[in-house]
């Protein structure tokens, strides 16, 4: 392809600069903002949680404790169920299955109240569910992906020891999964448990950490958790982190309180994301955490007063001897925003309002343009306002990358009952997509596409891909990325985690294709075996993303 599809001050920066990094290549103009594209005005359901599944398919959900969706259960299928708390026969989907690139949707079926529930993939592909309100706060349930439409949700009644509701997971080592707090919870358990009734993990661990970080609005929920590189967790909570050994139950450290004290887990609903790890340098961790609202503001929005959120992130990288926060202002105050890596690094906050807290009724003042985050940037370019979307995604409302690049948004219901009318910010039921500025039409010349590789990659060994790119730059602006998918819910993206592979060599086949050699992770801690989305991003341009499994 012609360098005459090359903006002329691109051309100049890499004439002039031949060793620029990718965090240096500038955005085009035309789409800087990035784009909004409707791509269902219903789905029938308000899609408070969301999972993207290896199949490229996601599971979305919400509560089934409102009254009936706007979508039928196939069949005639009805549930019955004489625990629910608004309708003993409901013959509604609360959860769908969301078909990325068919662009369409199919009910599922949810026995058990799901309401602020948590989830996290297991190493064979599954979404593995837990907990809920009222008759499903112990409740485990299944969602294993199948070629046909018959998969559907199998659920284990009474499987948890304690009620998770407002609880946090994160998928282990050893491919386990740790179910974290909930409301008046100060303890965590494992998924599977030992069913050896004699077992230390049998049953549930106290966390006095849960307990001591809890105030009057609470604030302690959906604590923020991440596994670490060394393999112990961190958890934040209020204001307050620590690293914790799981397998002996200790804490391990106690960072410094985040400073600015506003709250940041719910109901005063800030973000978090462990930043990228790179194996190409000394190993760090990293964890940022921006928004959530100051302290009363739960109380005071409750009595009607709507206090302007936090505009504050705090960085701190726990790796370090003696780790200190360092504090950035985001363009734009924002409380219930998530928090998403995006598939060149860059974190995208978006969703959420200027004014109150999460809460049915308790949010105003919605804020619908989305900002990018660059960690690399330096510190006078790291923020960038996006496009606003025509709909406002308030409480209940959730985010998650896709492996073509784009942010699939959906959720926004701040109401008791779905309420359609006569209402600032009604239910919505509908998904949409953001196209962040990378996507753009003019970067198409840099843009890779792998065309082969290995889908199984093994921790610490060797591998090679071959991909395409229209006009290769430089193997100094060349990175390999694999990012976990979220579970995300309530401003918190579970088990998102992305790691920079180590990059070997690159050599080229053809004029416009090439073998990449990289290594994959070196550990479990680094990168939990199970299914990731592998990116090759070249000069800040990422391909789309092929499903790889790591063991």
């Amino acid at each position: 392809m012609s360098n005459l599809f090359l903006p002329i001050s691109l051309l100049s920066l890499l004439i002039f600069h031949p060793f620029i990094t990718a965090s240096e290549i500038l955005p085009f103009r035309n789409g800087r903002e990035g784009e909004w594209r409707l791509l269902r005005p219903s789905i029938g359901i308000s899609a408070m949680h969301m999972q993207l599944l290896h199949d490229n398919k996601v599971v979305a959900f919400d509560r089934t404790d409102f009254g009936p969706s706007n979508l039928s259960l196939p069949g005639g299928r009805c549930r019955y169920d004489s625990n629910d708390t608004s309708l003993k026969v409901d013959c509604t989907a609360h959860s769908v299955l969301y078909d990325v690139e068919m662009n369409s949707f199919r009910p599922l079926m949810v026995q058990t109240d799901t309401w602020c529930s948590s989830g996290a993939v297991s190493l064979k592909g599954s979404l593995i569910q837990t907990g809920g309100f009222n008759d499903g706060d112990r409740v485990v349930r299944v969602f294993t992906p199948c070629d046909a439409d018959s998969c559907d949700w199998v659920e284990y009644p009474d499987y948890l020891s304690q009620r998770r509701w407002y609880a946090t997971n994160q998928i282990l080592p050893d491919g386990r999964i740790i179910i974290i707090g909930g409301r008046r919870e100060f303890n965590y358990e494992f998924y599977p448990k030992n069913e050896d009734p004699y077992s230390a993990s049998s049953g549930s661990f106290w966390l006095q950490f849960l307990l001591e970080t809890r105030d009057e609005s609470e604030n302690n929920l959906y604590p923020f958790v991440h596994l670490l590189p060394d393999g112990n967790l961190f958890i934040f909570a209020n204001t307050r982190s620590i690293s914790l050994d799981y397998n002996h139950n200790r804490v391990v450290k106690e960072f410094p309180p985040i400073p600015i004290s506003d709250p940041r887990n719910y109901p005063s609903s800030g973000s978090s994301v462990l930043l990228p790890i790179d194996e190409n340098k000394a190993i760090e961790a990293e964890i940022m955490i921006c928004g959530g609202a100051p302290r009363g503001a739960f109380t005071q929005a409750s009595q009607g007063n709507f206090v302007r959120a936090s505009s504050s992130c705090g960085r701190l990288r726990v790796s370090d001897d003696d780790p200190r926060w360092v504090m950035e202002n985001m363009p734009i105050a924002r409380v219930m925003g998530d928090m998403l890596l995006l598939a060149t690094g860059d974190v995208i906050i978006i969703n959420g309002v200027e004014r109150g807290t999460a809460g049915w009724e308790l949010g105003q003042s919605p804020v619908t343009r989305p900002v990018i985050y660059r960690p690399n940037g330096s510190p006078d370019w790291r923020f960038s306002v996006m496009a606003a979307s025509p709909r406002p995604r308030l409480y209940h409302s959730t985010a998650i990358l896709l492996a073509d690049g784009r942010v699939l948004v959906g959720g926004s219901n701040p109401h008791r009952y779905y309420n359609f009318t006569d209402v600032d910010y009604p239910t919505d039921l509908s998904l949409e997509a953001f196209s962040p500025p990378y996507l753009s039409i003019e970067h198409k010349p840099f843009q890779p596409r792998i065309l082969s590789m290995n889908e199984i990659l093994m921790l610490g060994q060797p591998f090679s891909l071959t991909f395409f790119v229209p006009l290769y730059l430089s193997e100094n602006i060349l990175s390999i990325r694999i990012v976990a998918p979220s579970f995300t819910t309530h401003s918190l993206a579970m088990n998102q985690r992305m790691v920079v592979l180590k990059l070997v060599g690159v050599s080229r086949l053809t004029p416009d294709s090439y073998n990449l050699t990289a290594v994959g992770p070196l550990t479990a801690e680094i990168a939990p075996p199970g299914y990731y989305m592998l990116f090759v991003v070249h000069a800040g341009i990422p391909s789309w993303g092929s499903w790889v499994k790591i063991q």
